[in-house]
């Protein structure tokens, strides 16, 4: 079991823009070069727990934000108030708010389609860009257009009911949130109880888990990610568990066509929650990216499975 207390890392709050952050710190906070990671649905800064001392160990200061809605960080209560321009808004507010002079944004899930907006729209500079288990919004777009994927993205249209998502989700002390994470893995043994309950527990907070479902209600319409971009020219990193069953695969193949600078790494049996299940390896991909090595490959990955 992962003891946060003993990795260095600590609990801020940090008033950003017009928001009050619930961040997980690590590393020098004087340093002025910020790693800054965005977790996903229906996740919490804590996902972020193993790369965080290894980002601190490279001179980052590093920052794990529960993003609006989630945690103790702000939850605004109009549907309007989580689309995506204002989810970009939030990271140039916290960019702003570290005083650093540069950036490296690290991102999974919904983090990832908020990095890659950021990124691809350039809303400010960044120095490299990490995402796992999300695809390029124009490979997402082009994915849609398919059956398969349409039937794997069908609990997105099922979140777009009033209240009973919600009413689902916190049945039995949010047991279907705590299902979410064990029931997609392949190495269960990464989801004990006490990593469970984190989840939970958050997800049980007053008004959290329709903040957190209207990060869908509010932006999954209206051509979102269908959308052209120029070429990515910022350096870019992609990590994907090859056993993600809610986003396939294929998704990562031409991505080298859309960025100048890319690097993919699949790793074999390994779920969405590819941080957080393989942590040991994602940890060796992003230190040899960042630090210039040859970046490893796993292809006969098997994890501990139990």
């Amino acid at each position: 079991m992962f003891d946060l207390d003993k990795s260095g890392i600590e609990t801020e709050f940090i008033e950003a823009g017009d928001l009050r952050f619930e961040v997980l710190t690590c590393g020098d906070q004087k340093s002025d070069r910020l790693a800054l990671l965005l977790h996903g649905f229906p996740e919490h800064a804590y996902s972020w727990r193993y790369q965080m001392p290894v980002l601190a160990n490279l001179g980052y200061k590093v920052w794990a934000p529960n993003q609006r809605g989630y945690g103790n960080t702000t939850r605004p209560k109009e549907r309007d108030a989580y689309r995506l321009d204002r989810l970009l808004e939030d990271v140039v507010a916290l960019i702003d708010a570290s005083g650093a002079r540069t950036v490296t944004l690290v991102s999974h899930d919904w983090g990832g389609i908020v990095g890659w907006f950021f990124a691809l729209r350039q809303v400010r500079p960044l120095e490299r860009f990490i995402v796992m288990n999300l695809p390029h919004p124009r490979r997402f777009a082009d994915a849609l257009k398919h059956k398969s994927q349409r039937k794997r993205s069908r609990y997105a249209a099922f979140f777009q009911l009033p209240w009973l998502p919600e009413f689902l989700f916190r049945m039995r002390g949010a047991k279907m949130i705590g299902d979410a994470f064990y029931g997609m893995a392949v190495d269960k043994s990464r989801f004990p109880d006490e990593v469970l309950d984190v989840y939970r527990q958050a997800a049980l907070e007053p008004g959290a888990l329709t903040a957190m479902l209207n990060w869908y209600r509010a932006n999954l319409f209206g051509g979102t990610f269908d959308v052209d971009f120029p070429v990515l020219e910022t350096p870019t990193l992609m990590v994907w568990g090859e056993e993600d069953t809610a986003l396939g695969v294929e998704m990562t193949d031409c991505t080298d066509e859309l960025v100048r600078d890319f690097t993919l790494r699949r790793i074999p049996n390994v779920s969405h929650w590819v941080q957080q299940e393989a942590p040991e390896a994602v940890n060796e991909i992003v230190e040899a990216w960042l630090t210039g090595q040859p970046v490893p490959e796993y292809p006969d990955y098997k994890g501990v499975t139990s």
